[in-house]
């Protein structure tokens, strides 16, 4: 039976902004037609049928995700969590210590896999583990808090003593800090951000790895801006036969390693996995590699990842796919002629803003 495609807002969600929530509806269509099967726009509480697929716009908990018939990686696109913090920043750190505030659910396990792939950092669940975090930390540098349901940039701050932790913790809700946690993590300077990741839809699988773009926002903060991706036909063990820079190939390895972990976590589930890995110079000089953070929901760079899959889908002997999402802020901005534009216009929030996705080249062979 032909599914019907959803996009799926949870009610725990914050307010999306008005480009976000346009460019979820881009996604819905385009897995629709790829599906080959009706879209239904925002999931409002429709009866349960057979074959409904639904796209979230975050990671879904379990308990969420079964009451909507969601069982499989394949009745969704994105992933389903344990817990809440699971599909948030603050599983990429250990805690302080053994002793220390977590929620339930909290798999040291995991923590202790990932922790050589990840920036130095800590994630902490009260103000007295965030002092004594800080104070491990600030001798090696910069440190930069993170707010774990933030995303493209957002909730961070730079801390350079702990005077300036005591500032932040004042504004930081208690109940935000013990229900989500805090990330603290190693600032890095030149920073470089790749992306590598892995989506599935009816049995075709594309892996990728690219490059982040930072953009200036219309408020003069620095944020995400796309992606440029390479995008292959087939499962990870793909990018191993690529040539590429060894920094490259260690970002992939790590968010590899990253993505094997998550099975300490039990019944998590995801057809979209995407690692987002820092590289740069700590205050030492060391240049270091970490992944900061997965996204198991439709991201930034879900419209590049979707053009490739179409493309892949059209012609079976396509291989490779260079392909760029691009968020550009301001009003001022013309898409180039070829490209697919998801949203042009003034966001009630974020003012004028466009997003759009190229397809820059298509390969028979992979190189």
């Amino acid at each position: 039976m032909p599914a019907s495609v959803f996009v799926y807002i949870s009610p725990s969600s914050p307010p999306m902004y008005a480009h976000e929530t346009a460019t979820l509806l881009t996604v819905g269509r385009t897995i629709a037609r790829l599906k080959q099967c009706e879209f239904r726009g925002l999931y409002s509480g429709q009866r349960r049928s057979p074959g409904m697929f639904f796209i979230p716009d975050e990671a879904l908990v379990l308990d969420e995700a079964e009451r909507l018939g969601i069982r499989a990686p394949t009745d969704l696109f994105g992933g389903g969590v344990p817990h809440v913090f699971v599909g948030t920043k603050a599983i990429t750190h250990g805690l302080v210590d053994d002793n220390t505030a977590r929620p339930d659910g909290w798999s040291p396990s995991f923590a202790r896999k990932v922790s050589h792939v990840v920036l130095p950092g800590y994630t902490v669940f009260s103000a007295t583990d965030a002092r004594v975090a800080a104070k491990h930390m600030l001798g090696r540098g910069t440190v930069r808090l993170k707010r774990p349901l933030s995303c493209g940039g957002g909730g961070q701050r730079l801390v350079a003593d702990v005077a300036e932790v005591e500032a932040f913790l004042e504004e930081f809700s208690k109940d935000e800090l013990v229900t989500h946690g805090l990330v603290l993590e190693m600032n890095l300077d030149d920073v470089t951000t790749l992306s590598v990741g892995k989506i599935t839809i009816d049995g075709i699988v594309v892996t990728y790895h690219g490059v982040q773009r930072v953009a200036m926002d219309n408020h003069g903060r620095l944020v995400y801006g796309g992606s440029d991706l390479l995008c292959l036909r087939g499962d990870w063990n793909t990018l191993d036969r690529l040539a590429m820079p060894p920094e490259v190939r260690l970002g992939i390895a790590q968010a590899r390693q990253y993505d094997e972990a998550t099975s300490d976590y039990p019944r998590f589930m995801s057809s979209r996995r995407n690692y987002d890995v820092a590289q740069g110079t700590d205050a030492r000089g060391r240049r270091r590699s970490g992944v900061l953070e997965a996204s198991w929901r439709s991201g930034g760079a879900t419209t590049a990842e979707l053009a490739a899959l179409e493309l892949f889908m059209q012609d079976p002997q396509l291989q490779g796919v260079e392909v760029s999402a691009v968020k550009h802020f301001g009003a001022a901005h013309e898409p180039p002629r070829d490209a697919v534009v998801h949203f042009q216009d003034e966001d009630p929030r974020e003012g004028p803003l466009t997003r759009y996705t190229m397809v820059k080249r298509t390969l028979r062979q992979a190189a």
